[in-house]
């Protein structure tokens, strides 16, 4: 699994609306339907209300591709635009450590 933490930062509750408007609008749950798609959330960190993030996560860079390939990044693009955001970008591979499951409470 591949997860991507997009961080979108704007001004006056522009990623907040982003965030919304993505929802509301039904694109979210489009890509929450491509195949390969995981989790897509966001969640407003609680010491920057400024900022979204978005937890995107994906079986394989396939499945990244296609989405990448679809045309929901043009309306992502152009919401991108609208809410006038700019973003900064982690990316992780999952890692099944075994070790790390006695710390984890279910």
């Amino acid at each position: 699994m591949i997860t991507v933490n997009l961080y979108y930062k704007g001004k006056d509750g522009a990623a907040k609306a982003f965030a919304e408007e993505m929802e509301a609008s039904g694109i979210a749950d489009s890509i929450r339907a491509e195949e390969g798609n995981i989790r897509y959330q966001y969640f407003i960190p609680m010491n920057d209300p400024e900022t979204v993030l978005l937890i995107d996560s994906w079986k394989d860079q396939a499945a990244i591709d296609a989405h990448h390939a679809s045309p929901m990044m043009k309306q992502l693009a152009e919401l991108r635009e609208k809410y006038d955001l700019h973003m900064t970008v982690e990316r992780f591979i999952s890692d099944e450590y075994e070790a790390d499951k006695k710390f984890i409470r279910s």
